[in-house]
């Protein structure tokens, strides 16, 4: 069974991402998180413990960016898996996405 959990972090509006963001698990996920954001000014979404991902993974990215900007909140992706960024780049969303790279 594929599983995804979104957990706090240390600091406010820090989360993070873990598991598999698959077709099975992002349905729910993304269930789950609905509203879970709108309490902080900036969001900081670690993915960094992601073990696998899809294209449905890369939706959801695509929606909590949307969900926060329409809230007026920053949102920042880290520690991106080399799988998700190949999936962005050949979509073309690896430069419309908020990831921030420590580079």
């Amino acid at each position: 069974m594929s599983k995804a959990e979104l957990r706090r972090g240390e600091t406010e509006g820090q989360f993070v991402l873990e598991g598999n963001l698959s077709i099975e698990s992002v349905p729910r996920l993304w269930e789950r998180t609905n509203g879970a954001f709108h309490d902080v000014p900036a969001l900081t979404i670690d993915l960094g413990q992601v073990e696998r991902a899809d294209s449905a993974g890369l939706a959801l990215l695509i929606d909590w960016t949307r969900r926060a900007r329409d809230n007026g909140q920053d949102i920042r992706f880290t520690n991106l898996p080399d799988q998700m960024l190949a999936i962005a780049r050949v979509s073309g969303l690896d430069t419309m996405l908020p990831f921030y790279r420590a580079d």
